[in-house]
């Protein structure tokens, strides 16, 4: 059985295969709606059950086209609808019955311990939609559209992140090691990555490079991804927070200083970013977001056996 949980959990070559996979079933829908199945239907009769435990909009909107255009169904869980969130059923017996019910578990959550255990008790796939150390749908299909806009290899390319250290960007680190893409890290001195991300680096890459000022980290790149620097449920005095990251606000300025470089934002955003840059011919936010379905539509694939 094959879950999703991680980046750092595959090989290269496993990546690489998902990747080949969304592009050309990306091309080969090119002039199909929205809502009408790929023509090989492979995930006709399968069943997704999705359960977001986070506020979401387009992991919500791309796993559910995910399915439907494989030939397959969506059923989304709301956790106060279920005995598991008022602690009248363990999360043993949750995943008893949706292995029983459902093909395959897309899990959202803000516990990284809750993912564990449902991969520990589920006999079908569980893919992670976000948990607060992972976003690895996220990057993957970030991958996928550098890729596609580059039409290089990212391994080619020097990839920059400015901003806070969380789970996307620990997905990012995961994905700079298994790609061999050089990665520069821009954030402030208090908001390094944890000290078991700084050893995964330490012990893996010499490729990823963390800065403490925006300019240095920005020199030079090809692409730069940002995200919220106040995160959903991010329990930080707020305006503390915003004013240690505003000398790492993207501006046109910080941009200027690599003029060939296009910005990535996984959304929503915050005041992280100016309108100015985040609606510039330099933002490809929204090809970005669409990506997402072909992507996860892959993944569905490879957890289900099903990659050809």
């Amino acid at each position: 059985m094959k879950h999703f949980i991680n980046i750092r959990d595959f090989s290269y070559n496993t990546l690489r295969i998902i990747l080949l996979d969304a592009k050309k079933r990306k091309l080969k829908r090119r002039n199909l709606k929205t809502l009408e199945p790929d023509k090989d239907q492979p995930l006709k009769g399968n069943l997704l059950i999705q359960m977001f435990e986070k506020s979401s909009l387009r992991t919500r909107l791309s796993f559910y086209l995910a399915i439907r255009q494989l030939g397959g169904s969506a059923l989304t869980l709301r956790p106060d609808e279920l005995h598991l969130s008022k602690g009248g059923e363990s999360i043993s017996d949750t995943a008893k019955i949706l292995s029983t019910y459902g093909d395959i578990f897309m899990l959202r959550t803000d516990n990284e311990k809750k993912l564990i255990n449902f991969k520990e008790h589920l006999s079908i796939p569980l893919i992670n939609g976000l948990s607060p150390k992972s976003h690895p749908a996220q990057i993957l299909s970030d991958i996928f559209t550098i890729e596609e806009i580059t039409n290089k290899n990212i391994s080619k390319l020097n990839i920059c992140w400015i901003g806070d250290s969380n789970n996307v960007l620990n997905s990012l680190i995961e994905a700079s090691i298994k790609f061999s893409f050089s990665l520069k890290i821009g954030c402030p001195k208090k908001y390094l990555p944890s000290l078991e991300v700084l050893e995964m680096i330490k012990k893996n890459s010499h490729r990823i490079k963390i800065f403490n000022n925006p300019k240095d980290a920005i020199k030079k790149a090809d692409v730069v991804l940002t995200d919220k620097v106040i995160s959903m449920n991010d329990k930080v005095n707020k305006k503390k927070k915003i004013k240690d990251f505003s000398a790492f606000k993207i501006n046109s300025k910080l941009m200027s200083l690599s003029k060939n470089a296009f910005l990535l934002h996984c959304l929503p955003r915050g005041n992280e970013i100016t309108d100015e840059v985040f609606y510039s011919a330099k933002s490809k936010v929204w090809q970005q977001a669409l990506n997402r379905v072909h992507v996860q539509k892959s993944i569905l694939l490879f957890c289900l056996n099903k990659l050809r």
